[in-house]
C-alpha cells in the first residue's frame, strides 16, 4: 500500500542567474514578450549553472521561467489588457501568489554564460529560476478558447505595465 504525503507547505527555490534589462521600473514596461520583440536584454547565468547551457545555442527561442521579485500575490487582479477584475490564473499577471513567470525569448548569442536575447519583458535584476529550449512541436497548441483574451489582445501591443500589480492598493 502507497502513502501518499501531503506536498510541503513552502519549496525552496535557487537563482541560477538574473536578469540585465534597461527596465529599472515596471512603470513603461512592456507586459508580454510579443510586444518587445526588439527590446534586447541578457541572462548572467551564475558560474555554478554554466555546464548547464551546453548546446544551447542551437535553440533560437527559450522559455526563462523567472522570480517576479517586486510583484505582490493577489487572487484577483484587473489585467492590463482588461478593464474588469478576474481570477488571476485566469491572467498572465504577475501578481500571482508565488510570482512566477515566464518569458519567451529570442536568443542572438552565448558568451560565457552570458545570454544575449530579444523579447525582454522582465525588469533588471529579475531572478532566473530555470531555462528551457521552445520547441513548436511540443509547445504550440492551436486553441479558439481563450477567454476574456479575445477582446483583451487588441490592447497589446500599446499596453504597458504599471503600478497596480506592485502595490497592494492596485
Amino acid at each position: 500500500m502507497t502513502t501518499h504525503l501531503p506536498p510541503p507547505s513552502s519549496i525552496t527555490l535557487e537563482a541560477i542567474g538574473f536578469v540585465h534589462s534597461p527596465f529599472q521600473s515596471v512603470q513603461g514596461m512592456p507586459i508580454q514578450t510579443v510586444a518587445a520583440t526588439q527590446v534586447q536584454g541578457s541572462v548572467q547565468v551564475l558560474p555554478p549553472f554554466q555546464a548547464g547551457l551546453r548546446d544551447i545555442e542551437g535553440f533560437e527561442y527559450l522559455m526563462l521561467i523567472t522570480y517576479l521579485h517586486q510583484a505582490i500575490p493577489k487572487l484577483e487582479v484587473v489585467p492590463f489588457m482588461d478593464t474588469c477584475s478576474h481570477g488571476v490564473f485566469a491572467t498572465r499577471a504577475p501578481a500571482r501568489p508565488n510570482r512566477i513567470g515566464l518569458s519567451i525569448v529570442q536568443l542572438l548569442r552565448v558568451e560565457h554564460g552570458l545570454l544575449h536575447f530579444l523579447g525582454n519583458d522582465m525588469l533588471d535584476g529579475t531572478p532566473v529560476l530555470d531555462i528551457k529550449p521552445y520547441v513548436p512541436t511540443l509547445d504550440v497548441r492551436q486553441t479558439e478558447r481563450i477567454g476574456w483574451f479575445a477582446q483583451g489582445l487588441q490592447r497589446l501591443p500599446h499596453t504597458r505595465s504599471d503600478a497596480r500589480m506592485h502595490d497592494a492598493e492596485g
